[in-house]
């Protein structure tokens, strides 16, 4: 239980320092923004900041999201296929998120679309979620990660990911999950063109 508490607790500063940083962003811009006035209007210590995000762009990058999606990507029932699976994790994860949850990851992917030091950052990011993705696709297929199929999988839906985030930075209104959800049944039915 108290574990649970400490938890929560970071997890509580680690969204205030992301929803501040945020809030500066907006209204000064990221580069202007500097992570001393994060610190300041976070009400955080130098330390605690860089416990939680290790670079200012880390403020911008740093989700839960991943290891949520893969957790309930393993969830799904056995026999279910791989996309299905896939889109079911997508579909429970990004619902269950609060209106500010949703609205604040578009934003934070509208920024790091519109900021080209957090879109390079964004690549060496989506390796490690590919990572994630084709240990996840491997785990639950019972073939080895190296395998070609579990490899095109998990990047099929990084490259879906990637797709969706240029929609959002052409248009803000763009629904992620809707979007994204639509792309993975292209995949799952098949592409008509």
């Amino acid at each position: 239980m108290l574990a649970d508490l400490r938890e929560r607790k970071k997890a509580k500063t680690r969204a205030a320092i992301q929803s501040e940083a945020l809030r500066l962003f907006r209204e000064h811009g990221y580069a202007a923004t500097t992570v001393e006035d994060i610190i300041e209007a976070a009400e955080v210590s130098e330390s605690t900041f860089y416990r939680y995000f290790p670079t200012k762009a880390d403020v911008v990058l740093t989700d839960d999201y991943d290891p949520l999606m893969v957790e309930a990507f393993l969830a799904q029932p056995p026999g279910t296929r791989s996309l299905s699976a896939m889109r079911q994790a997508f579909r429970a994860v990004f619902s269950a998120l609060s209106d500010e949850e949703r609205d604040e990851s578009q934003e934070r992917t509208a920024l790091i679309l519109s900021v080209p030091e957090l879109r390079s950052s964004l690549l060496d990011q989506m390796a490690g979620t590919m990572k994630m993705l084709v240990d996840a696709v491997a785990k639950r297929s019972g073939l080895p990660s190296s395998d070609s199929a579990v490899r095109a999988l998990a990047g099929a839906v990084g490259g879906a990911a990637m797709v969706v985030m240029l929609d959002l930075s052409d248009d803000p209104s763009v629904d992620f999950l809707e979007r994204f959800d639509e792309i993975l049944a292209q995949f799952e039915t098949g592409f008509t063109i």
